[in-house]
């Protein structure tokens, strides 16, 4: 039985996690399933927004255990958790969490990657690593930079449980909505992704993770580029035309009830 499923529908690939008896853990066979839906998302021509979401009551519960447990003494973690972050961030499509449960380590990670996440307000989430005698290691360069440092000593080091709402007040998802808002919420999102032109998108997510790697001096020059390259773009002129003329650019799409 295949651990994600995969649904394209009107511009939008729909991947699920679907791994209830292990609450979505991400297990060796689950990274590579998720590795195998983002390449489907991110070759297939008319995808522009990828939404992630799960079955279950818990989004994610993180690293499965029983194979991290029954690993030969000093075996790294399986590379795929860091192969499976960046490949998020550095999509040039845009990825939505709709989550519909909780998370939990390795699972606030996986939210955290995800470029505008909405949880329902029950989730709840935690940093539980440290008391099973861990540290968040590698999902911490997703959450660190989405956290101020005293918040992410205190839960890093508590590991105690927070709700989703806490969740969106430290910046670690983007919203916290009742169960009954959140196909809606999640659908607002994918509409205005939609009327977001596909390459402008994809410069915005590269501009999000460059700038602040660069000194000041070299952010300036390297934006300047970036928007005097755009400016002149066939897309820009597209999109300069159809705001003149009061009309929807060529690249806007909507979801519409079926």
């Amino acid at each position: 039985m295949s651990l994600v499923t995969t649904v394209i529908d009107r511009g939008v690939c729909t991947i699920t996690l679907a791994d209830e008896a292990r609450r979505n853990a991400l297990s060796a066979a689950m990274l590579t399933e998720l590795m195998d839906a983002i390449d489907v998302a991110e070759t297939h021509p008319l995808v522009r927004v990828v939404v992630v979401t799960n079955t279950g009551r818990t989004f994610c519960a993180g690293a499965d255990l029983s194979e991290q447990r029954d690993a030969a003494p000093g075996t790294r973690p399986p590379v795929g958790l860091v192969d499976l972050l960046q490949r998020i961030r550095r999509s040039p499509k845009p990825f939505v969490g709709r989550i519909a449960g909780h998370c939990v380590a390795g699972g606030v990670g996986l939210a955290a990657s995800l470029d505008v996440a909405i949880a329902v307000r029950e989730a709840t989430f935690g940093f539980t690593e440290v008391r099973l005698g861990l540290a968040p290691a590698m999902i911490a360069v997703v959450c660190l930079p989405k956290l101020r440092r005293g918040d992410a000593q205190e839960l890093f080091l508590r590991g105690n449980r927070f709700d989703a709402g806490e969740a969106a007040r430290l910046g670690l998802i983007a919203h916290a909505v009742e169960r009954d808002d959140l196909d809606a919420t999640v659908e607002a999102v994918v509409n205005d992704l939609l009327a977001g032109e596909p390459g402008a998108i994809a410069e915005i997510k590269r501009l999000i993770e460059v700038v602040p790697t660069l000194e000041d001096d070299e952010a300036f020059a390297w934006t300047a580029e970036l928007s005097a390259r755009l400016f002149t773009s066939a897309p820009a002129r597209e999109g300069m035309s159809a705001y003149l003329d009061k009309r929807p650019a060529s690249w806007v799409r909507r979801l519409e009830a079926n």
